[in-house]
């Protein structure tokens, strides 16, 4: 129900509507699932036939789901007792599927429905048992290789250390495994952009302040030290980084560690999430909205999907991350374009725990067509930030410096599990120079914590910022991560 107030604000009379529920413009829908099936989506991919889901589970299973965005979708067990299934990829008729050990395909020979062939691709890394053992993707680049990510393990080691664990590894069409960039910690998401370039999700913990988004590059270290030995190893693409210090930021470990890679994005923790996860890019050309080549980011968790706008300067990325749809029943951790530009969501919290009161299922979002009131694109300049938004803004409001609040800070890199925001510094907004149009506006910043790379925050909250017909920011929150400044 739309309420209308009146606001004063620069001597200017708005009428303002309440803000509106995320509903209003992206709806959800929950896939109809049988009371005996348990769907703990790991990994989620859209089969060559219309209508067609295939969805991998945690216990094992791979179901094929016909009429999936019906009322009464049919499942079949395509296969089952699998490893820890968590991602699909089709890939020249092969269902192709990451386990715990290997790298793995299946195909449907005989077309009763079920996987007749399964067949090890690679197997190259190793396990020894211990929890949280994962291996996240497989993901395919331009190239035709495959990339996958090892979590580390947690809790004691009765059956010894094994190498490779916390690491982004390459396999290629012949199945040889290139280990590519360590010091990840617990990658749960792994996608290719459009572009090629390869980009993961890693989770707070240990030597990993908050939830982040890195891009990962040949030879790149991520600060988790639990894989850095397996450095030494020959096939090794990333230098043995030494040792790395306990307790600096982020910027005083770089003087340390030169190859220290930098997240694109920082998430700061329970504001964006706990739990980052699965990922696509907005490639629907404007039938999922108005975010087309942005990214969106799944958080177990928060039960929500998170939206990320990027920018590269120099060859660097970095970006801001602003949150886009909450409220699903269960812990997001796969997402993947299904037909007529629908967004599935795979959904579990069986072992993390989640904001959803459901254990595990699917849902998909669709856009309803309606244009919501948000902050488009974020993207630093030499003294400050330009933002674009979805709607033209009341410029008396943009341009007034008292609608925005900002601050700035960073992480520690270090071994206690997570870290608090740190080395906070004070921005303000010295001039905002609106856009003839309203549809953007230019901030110069000042204050001590103004323009710091090196992967500091500045978080913004545009609370006093109005559309032309009154309208509130539907998320009126920004947390844009600085490592260049153009």
């Amino acid at each position: 129900m739309i309420f209308t107030l009146l606001l004063t604000l620069s001597g200017t009379t708005l009428p303002v509507a309440s803000v509106a529920a995320e509903a209003d413009y992206y709806e959800v829908t929950t896939l109809a699932v049988p009371s005996d099936i348990i769907l703990e989506v790991g990994g989620i991919e859209v089969g060559p036939e219309p209508g067609v889901v295939y969805a991998s589970t945690r216990r094992g299973d791979i179901w094929k789901i016909e009429d999936a965005y019906g009322a009464e979708p049919r499942f079949t067990l395509f296969s089952d007792g699998l490893q820890e299934p968590l991602g699909l990829l089709w890939k020249d008729g092969w269902l192709h599927t990451v386990q715990r050990g290997e790298l793995s395909r299946l195909r449907d020979e005989d077309g009763d429905g079920r996987a007749d062939v399964i067949e090890t691709l690679c197997d190259d890394w190793t396990i020894s048992g211990n929890y949280h053992e994962y291996a996240f993707g497989p993901r395919l680049d331009h190239d035709g290789n495959f990339w996958l990510t090892l979590n580390r393990p947690f809790g004691g080691e009765p059956f010894g250390k094994m190498h490779w664990r916390g690491w982004a590894m390459r396999i290629g069409p012949d199945g040889k495994m290139v280990p590519m960039a360590g010091g990840l910690r617990s990658p749960a998401g792994l996608e290719i952009a459009p572009w090629g370039d390869v980009f993961y999700t890693d989770n707070q913990g240990e030597w990993c302040g908050t939830n982040k988004l890195c891009h990962i590059e040949e030879g790149d270290y991520f600060g988790h030290i639990w894989g850095v030995e397996s450095a030494k190893l020959p096939i090794s693409r990333m230098k043995y980084p030494g040792k790395t210090p306990d307790g600096l930021t982020y910027v005083e470990a770089r003087k340390k560690i030169p190859d220290l890679k930098l997240p694109v994005v920082w998430f700061p923790y329970d504001k964006m999430g706990k739990s980052a996860a699965g990922m696509v890019w907005d490639t629907t050309e404007g039938g999922f909205g108005p975010f087309q080549g942005q990214l969106l980011v799944s958080d177990q968790h928060h039960s929500s999907v998170m939206r990320v706008d990027l920018q590269q300067v120099d060859g660097v990325w970095q970006g801001a991350a602003m949150r886009f749809r909450e409220n699903l029943q269960s812990g997001a951790l796969r997402l993947r374009w299904g037909d007529d530009n629908v967004l599935l969501v795979g959904q579990t919290n069986r072992g993390w725990g989640s904001k959803g009161n459901k254990s595990q299922g699917m849902q998909y979002l669709r856009w309803t067509g309606k244009m919501p009131c948000e902050v488009l694109t974020c993207r630093a300049t030499s003294d400050g930030y330009r933002l674009t938004f979805t709607k033209p803004m009341n410029r008396a409001t943009l341009e007034n410096v008292e609608s925005y609040r900002l601050n700035s800070y960073t992480y520690k890199l270090h071994s206690p599990y997570g870290s608090p925001e740190v080395d906070h510094g004070v921005v303000t907004v010295e001039s905002a120079v609106a856009a003839a149009d309203g549809k953007s506006v230019t901030l110069k910043l000042g204050g001590a914590g103004a323009m710091r790379i090196g992967g500091y925050v500045t978080e913004m909250h545009l609370d006093g910022v109005r559309s032309t017909d009154g309208e509130k920011l539907l998320h009126p929150e920004v947390y844009a991560t600085l490592n260049v400044i153009p």
